[in-house]
């Protein structure tokens, strides 16, 4: 047997064993999906990958065969995000409004894969998911300009789904009109009432008049079948390659850092751990005693976890009594969070961690 003969039957044996081993990481791929689409997680995780490839590439003492070898990893990890979007493509997802409305818009970023299922309001998203008709649901929970999104804070604080997943979506309001009209022409504006608050400046000086409707693609979807020239709508670009409009005036929002941030909630909690940038929600009432709520803070901030925000919100069954709801920094998956949960426990009549998830 010649050398090249030789090296022909290491490399035929050398691929049987790569054979082997790449089933047997794709059939862990495949539960690693089926994971992600219980709890509306994300295909791609870059921070994980890069994490993969600085621990494995060192495994390849050659330096010459490293970079090699990089290549390879990242290959294959193509090939497994490919895989996992194959096998997530039929989640369906649930948001509340119509095509167009930057709910929609946040499922399709979150979700490029997945069927996304349109509900008339909050409510009937979130339980869309409950009742098992739809995988996940992607819903609103605070606005940089406007704040918290009241109704589905009091759907997650009442409710039995878990945030697994937050994304900011920058919002970008604009002025659209029907086909052949001019901006001079407008007279009035339709849309949501906070995104004609967030255009008001705008709107006020070309003496256009707002007039309120209950969703900026439905206004949209309004202004289209109106076929009005004086009648415009505020909403975004989205809105108006679906629905036919003319963009007049682009960027009217007063406030260009204006971003709303995006929750996603599935049926089983995701209980990753050693994510030190993650954030975790909790929501809890306190007893009925002087400092409860203090004693609370406390606790927290003993045990080193930076809180991004605190809310009071009103129980509906009980008057002037409030639920709170907190989003902190930090991994609360280990031992410390642990012992942080268990002495809440003493000063709190309801407590619940609501998800921990990267911000993205």
């Amino acid at each position: 047997m010649d050398e090249l003969e030789k090296a022909r039957m290491e490399i035929n044996e050398a691929d049987k064993g790569i054979a082997e081993l790449f089933c047997k990481r794709m059939n862990a791929v495949r539960a690693v999906a089926e994971y992600k689409k219980k709890r509306g997680l994300p295909v791609l995780d870059a921070e994980r990958e890069a994490a993969v490839i600085a621990k494995n590439s060192r495994l390849v003492e050659d330096e010459e065969l490293r970079s090699y070898y990089v290549n390879y990893l990242k290959y294959t990890m193509e090939l497994s995000r490919a895989y996992q979007h194959k096998l997530i493509s039929g989640a369906r997802i649930a948001y509340s409004g119509i095509p167009g409305a930057f709910a929609s818009l946040a499922a399709a970023k979150l979700f490029p894969d997945g069927e996304h299922v349109a509900y008339p309001d909050f409510e009937a998203a979130y339980n869309a998911v409950v009742n098992g008709e739809c995988d996940s649901v992607v819903l609103p929970i605070e606005n940089s300009y406007a704040g918290e999104v009241g109704q589905v804070m009091d759907l997650i604080f009442f409710g039995s789904l878990y945030i697994n997943n937050v994304m900011g979506l920058a919002v970008t309001q604009n002025l659209l009109g029907v086909p052949g009209s001019r901006l001079e022409d407008i007279k009035r504006a339709v849309s949501h009432p906070q995104a004609l608050e967030q255009s008001a400046v705008y709107l006020r000086s070309r003496g256009i008049v707002p007039v309120s409707f209950s969703n900026t693609a439905l206004a949209a979807k309004h202004v289209a079948e109106l076929a009005d020239k004086t009648t415009a709508a505020v909403a975004g670009d989205e809105a108006a390659n679906i629905y036919g409009l003319t963009v007049l005036a682009h960027g009217i929002n007063e406030n260009h850092m204006n971003t709303t941030r995006f929750a996603t909630l599935s049926r089983v909690e995701n209980k990753r751990t050693g994510r030190p940038d993650d954030n975790f929600m909790l929501v809890f009432t306190v007893k009925n005693e002087a400092g409860a709520l203090a004693k609370a803070m406390d606790i927290i901030g003993k045990h080193r976890y930076n809180m991004r925000g605190l809310h009071s919100r009103p129980m509906k069954e009980l008057m002037w009594q409030y639920y709170f709801y907190l989003e902190a920094e930090g991994d609360v998956r280990n031992a410390n969070g642990d012992e942080m949960m268990n002495e809440l426990c003493d000063v709190c009549d309801r407590l619940k961690l609501v998800g921990s998830y990267t911000v993205k």
